[in-house]
């Protein structure tokens, strides 16, 4: 997804240039202006014939501008590590995991439970059954766990992102699996906020409200210009995605003023600890 988005704000750029309109674009590979669109949107697979036919089409003949955009969709065809869990992964929530994995910061608040990333399998696997209705299959809930320990391998990668999270100390307080899943939990919080490049917080109840009355939501960043901030906010059946710059302003400024309220790093892994001492 990320690869066809770039290559598509590029073919757009590109296109606008030399003043093609989408309809004599779409004429010239035998496709629909809206067609058009959805490429340049990234929300649609790229042929490489078609990529080649409008770069001609806008006056793109150096091989060596050609090259790497050609090289780009071929690659945007490659399906990500998470198409192999098609089975256990809607397709709203696949959209998230791939921009997840190229995000460059990823910022979060959670209310409910820990952060998927920061989740320990046995965590995982408490709340992937608390969440289905009567008893999942055995089978779909180790494929939910390998998928979210999966997602997890991002924070231990060379090219890791940066990880914001800010936690409500009610998603400590709420007991997933029993006192000793709830322990190696919060042990494991404890770890993960020694990281780098990961920044953990929590929201406790002695500072009363809060900015966030909203609910849980993650805004991600990019390094790469082409690609907007985006906010993504799941629901029960599907998600929404907001990538207007004043919508994504709005969530920008509740997590500054989250971030102000909540206690820092360090009061943080106090409380980590006092809450492992009191389970």
């Amino acid at each position: 997804m990320v690869r066809r988005i770039l290559l598509g704000s590029q073919l757009r750029r590109l296109r606008e240039a030399c003043g093609v309109s989408r309809e004599d674009a779409g004429y010239a590979i035998r496709a629909s202006e809206s067609k058009i669109s959805r490429m340049e949107l990234g929300r649609v697979s790229f042929k490489q014939r078609d990529v080649a036919d409008l770069l001609t089409l806008y006056g793109v003949t150096d091989e060596a501008e050609r090259g790497p955009l050609l090289v780009l969709a071929k690659s945007s065809g490659r399906a990500g590590w998470w198409h192999s869990y098609n089975d256990v992964l809607p397709g709203w929530f696949q959209t998230y995991v791939g921009l997840e994995a190229a995000a460059e910061r990823i910022c979060t608040y959670e209310v409910q439970f820990v952060h998927g990333l920061l989740q320990t399998e046995a965590y995982a696997h408490a709340v992937v059954v608390s969440g289905h209705r009567g008893v999942p299959p055995r089978a779909e809930v180790e494929r939910r766990i390998a998928l979210r320990l999966e997602r997890q391998k991002l924070l231990f990668s060379e090219h890791s992102p940066r990880l914001h999270c800010v936690l409500d100390e009610a998603a400590l307080r709420r007991p997933y699996g029993g006192r000793e899943v709830m322990d190696e939990q919060l042990r494991t919080l404890l770890e993960f906020s020694e990281f780098p490049r990961v920044t953990l917080q929590v929201a406790p109840f002695s500072h009363g409200g809060h900015v966030a009355e909203s609910g849980a939501f993650t805004l991600l960043r990019f390094s790469e210009d082409e690609l907007s901030d985006l906010v993504y906010l799941e629901q029960l059946t599907g998600a929404l995605y907001l990538d207007k710059h004043d919508e994504v302003a709005s969530y920008q400024r509740v997590l500054d003023g989250l971030a102000r309220a909540a206690l820092g790093p360090e009061e943080t892994r106090d409380l980590l600890s006092e809450l492992r001492r009191s389970l």
